[in-house]
């Protein structure tokens, strides 16, 4: 079926569920754009603060309706209020309330992210090896591909095809090279841009993270998009995270935005477990000679100036890079290499932490 037939016909089917003030939920203002893509259909409805509890059947019964039209595609509904309600009572004197609770999710021992405050430093290059680094550890491993503007994963890891979805519409997640992984990537046709306002991203990866079947897991790391936005906010209110890892080159625009997320990290109570100089070096592959390309000691001396570890320096290397355009990391094609021996340095003090 063609997206634009089955998103009159999800439509149509939210036409006839009625929302509270008598309208239908297909003619509230509130009701987002539709998103079709291959494997999923999203959508958010956006409600006044305080009236969340009002629409909660409204919105069960859009997903069990659009779930009769979607066919195999995973259905992702979301509900969300402009901002928090006001309280009905005063908070006692001198109190403030806090945020919800974060739960734990089942059958994970720990949480680990891993995040960079700016792109194109190598961060889900980082996330796979280190994730495969602790896997190589003894420890039993997942991997969460946060990153939903920019998925990064499926190439990485060479995942191809759908996840599987269970009767009762858990995903169950991919294995691959021993780790269990779940991306929205492969939900995506190739160019397809993921278009979500802030409440439909972090309402997508509430889902990834708590729809997926990971089993039993000693860590699960969460590779994060660049910055300090919505998804990384989502993700430290929704879960106690065990600690995160910031990647970034040497050069000091990278680190000042690398300073950016150790500080928000930080302001949410998630110890920041190191720093990982990437592209650290060049060494010539015909004459051994080293060029520091982008400089080099920069995440070093950031480290020692937040007072955070410095967990070491990944080369820039044209394996790694061959490699992960191949969905082949180092960490499989060569775990005993000199690059793989870089990315499992890295893990050496963190392993500890998490093992049972």
């Amino acid at each position: 079926m063609a997206d634009e037939d089955l998103r009159k016909r999800i439509m149509d089917a939210l036409g006839t569920i009625e929302v509270p003030g008598g309208s239908s939920l297909a003619a509230f203002p509130g009701l987002s754009d539709i998103i079709v893509t291959k494997g999923a259909v999203a959508f958010a409805i956006s409600v006044s603060p305080g009236m969340e509890a009002a629409f909660a059947p409204a919105r069960t019964e859009a997903e069990a309706a659009v779930k009769a039209v979607a066919g195999e595609r995973k259905v992702m509904v979301s509900l969300t209020g402009s901002k928090a309600p006001v309280q009905a009572a005063a908070p006692t004197p001198g109190h403030r309330p806090g945020p919800p609770p974060r739960t734990p999710v089942p059958g994970i021992r720990h949480i680990l992210a891993v995040g960079s405050g700016k792109g194109g430093v190598g961060k889900s290059t980082c996330s796979v090896n280190i994730a495969l680094a602790l896997a190589k550890e003894g420890l039993r491993v997942g991997i969460l591909d946060a990153d939903l503007y920019g998925p990064s994963l499926p190439k990485l890891l060479g995942i191809e095809g759908e996840p599987a979805v269970r009767n009762d519409n858990i995903f169950k997640p991919f294995e691959v090279h021993g780790l269990k992984a779940m991306s929205i990537g492969p939900m995506l046709s190739g160019t397809q841009a993921v278009v979500w306002r802030g409440p439909m991203a972090t309402s997508a990866l509430r889902q990834l993270l708590r729809e997926t079947d990971w089993g039993q897991l000693d860590v699960l790391v969460v590779d994060l998009p660049p910055g300090t936005g919505d998804i990384q906010i989502s993700l430290v209110q929704q879960v106690e995270l065990a600690g995160a890892v910031i990647v970034s080159t040497p050069q000091d625009m990278a680190l000042i935005d690398a300073r950016k997320a150790i500080d928000m990290f930080r302001r949410t109570q998630v110890p920041v477990l190191g720093i990982v100089e990437n592209m650290s070096y060049f060494r010539a592959p015909d004459t051994g000679q080293r060029y520091d390309i982008f400089g080099h000691g920069g995440a070093r001396a950031a480290a020692r100036e937040l007072d955070i570890p410095f967990l070491g320096e990944v080369p820039l290397v044209m394996t790694i890079r061959e490699g992960s355009d191949a969905g082949r990391p180092p960490m499989v094609t060569d775990p005993d290499g000199p690059e793989a021996e870089a990315f499992t340095a890295l893990v050496r003090p963190l392993v500890a932490r998490f093992r049972p």
